[in-house]
């Protein structure tokens, strides 16, 4: 794994989400006072979920398609999504956010 900085705290207010043009592509999200990452491309669709729509269960919707996803876990919560979304291990640390990301190869 890579440890990656992502953004400061305050960069990211609550209930938005950021596109990290990383390798892989990330979506980073600030909801409930905790911040997810998972992998920004929908798995039905090429849409950015860091455009998704989030909901307060920690949750994000694909723009494009309405598909859901847990951003916990990544699970695929309805169609047309069936395959689930790579999360990343999210630090927060001395005022700044960093993602875990697997070593390029």
């Amino acid at each position: 794994m890579s440890r990656i900085h992502a953004c400061l705290i305050e960069a990211l207010p609550e209930g938005e989400a950021l596109r990290l043009d990383t390798n892989p592509v990330v979506a980073l999200f600030h909801i409930g006072g905790e911040f997810y990452a998972i992998n920004d491309r929908c798995s039905h669709g090429n849409a950015s979920m860091s455009e998704g729509y989030l909901e307060d269960d920690a949750t994000v919707e694909c723009p494009l398609h309405a598909a859901s996803f847990c951003l916990k876990t990544g699970k695929a919560l309805c169609l047309p999504a069936t395959t689930h979304l790579q999360t990343y291990p999210v630090t927060v640390a001395d005022g700044s956010v960093f993602i875990d990301l697997p070593e390029e190869r």
